[in-house]
């Protein structure tokens, strides 16, 4: 019993074990990591390379399904998918930083702080259909934005291309993925010291130099951690393009979808393959920019303190 008397508790000390065994962790980690992420994304790629010929498996490798994504004209869905994806992340970025922003500083109220990401985080408990099926309503020929124009008497019939098109798609796009931008940028910013915003203005800085030269620069990191969370999953949307775009503007998902329902495998990995390309790409420029502004460096050694 005397002991035990002042030792941490048992889940304490399993952590503190964990960090002082350096190589046994890592390599168990690896090797799971390896087996759920690395696996299928190898599996993907070498299935890009294969043939169905009735229903079995040619093993003989090929790029007939690269040539059929091209012939078809089914590439088309994969550039719409990264220009649809890209705009909605840089709206949802203009959006988001200075909502971010005012979360993290503006604000001194902890209720309403609290309040406003419980608010956030609620659409993550709804389901996509029921949230994007309301708009529907709203953009309709008879909805809400049609009917308020025509009573202003701004438009004389209805908008036809409010509904089933890339702007409905767009628009479905930017409210469930808003707070995947709002979050890692909030929480760089609630890390940074009000003693520096405070010198920046003692010393004579203005506000558009404080925000350029000083936040910017701190909130880096979740600005490009919010870009990966917000433009990644995008590509993979189904539900909203389908809801949306009624047949007029069918993303990866739909395409990949329909290519399994018609078991097309070759072509579909195809398709994702192109795109895990493009996101390997867009990881790599991220790193180049995150090592020119100095890595993620800065934000452990401010956990630390």
């Amino acid at each position: 019993m005397s002991e035990s008397f002042g030792r941490p508790p048992p889940a304490l000390q399993f952590l503190r074990g964990l960090a002082g065994e350096r190589h046994g962790p890592v390599w168990s980690f690896m090797v799971l990591w390896a087996l759920v992420m690395l696996v299928p994304l190898v599996g993907l790629v070498v299935w890009s390379f294969l043939t169905i010929k009735g229903f079995r498996v040619s093993f003989d490798p090929n790029v007939d399904a690269y040539l059929n994504l091209f012939e078809s004209g089914r590439w088309s869905v994969t550039v719409r998918t990264l220009r649809i994806a890209a705009t909605v992340t840089a709206i949802e970025l203009l959006l988001a930083l200075p909502f971010a922003l005012w979360l993290a500083k503006g604000t001194r109220s902890n209720a309403v702080r609290a309040m406003t990401l419980a608010l956030l985080t609620v659409p993550f408990f709804l389901s996509v259909a029921a949230r994007t099926i309301v708009w529907r309503a709203v953009l309709g020929t008879k909805g809400f934005v049609n009917s308020a124009l025509m009573w202003l008497g701004l438009i004389d019939e209805p908008l036809d291309w409010l509904l089933f098109s890339e702007f409905a798609v767009h628009l479905g796009l930017i409210g469930p993925y808003f707070p995947t931008m709002v979050f890692p940028i909030f929480l760089a910013a609630v890390m940074i010291d009000d003693d520096l915003l405070q010198a920046s203005r003692d010393l004579g800085g203005r506000s558009i130099h404080t925000l350029l030269h000083v936040i910017i620069p701190l909130v880096m990191p979740g600005i490009i951690a919010g870009i990966v969370f917000t433009f990644v999953p995008m590509l993979g949307a189904d539900v909203i393009p389908a809801l949306l775009g009624g047949g007029h503007a069918h993303l990866l998902g739909n395409s990949v979808h329909s290519l399994l329902t018609a078991l097309n495998y070759p072509v579909a990995s195809a398709m994702a393959t192109v795109i895990l390309v493009a996101m390997v790409a867009l990881l790599f420029v991220l790193r180049l920019l995150m090592l020119r502004l100095g890595g993620f460096g800065e934000v452990f050694e401010g956990l630390r303190r």
